[in-house]
């Protein structure tokens, strides 16, 4: 049943950020907003307003473990499945700089 609320929620994100969206971002959406427009947690940068080299720095930096203070842990889990492309493909939909 929680496998299904999950599919749910994942399926109602994608069609409520529209057709542009990056199926990648959709689990990102839940803490950091639709947009990158929310400070996740209380905790985080906006990371809309980041620059995309600084964006991908920091994801990879989330992946190898060099990258973030206490929600460090969290992010490593994250984004561990991204491959480089992919962490390119989430900076270019919702970083604009």
């Amino acid at each position: 049943m929680k496998k299904l609320n999950k599919s749910m929620i994942i399926v109602a994100l994608l069609f409520s950020m529209g057709a542009n969206a990056t199926p990648l971002y959709t689990k990102c959406a839940a803490c950091h907003g639709e947009k990158g427009e929310k400070v996740s947690l209380g905790k985080s940068l906006i990371i809309k307003d980041m620059d995309k080299d600084a964006f991908i720095a920091a994801l990879k930096g989330y992946k190898e473990g060099t990258y973030g203070r206490e929600m460090k842990a969290m992010m490593k889990a994250q984004v561990m499945m991204f491959s480089d492309e992919q962490m390119k493909e989430i900076a270019n939909y919702i970083v604009k700089k």
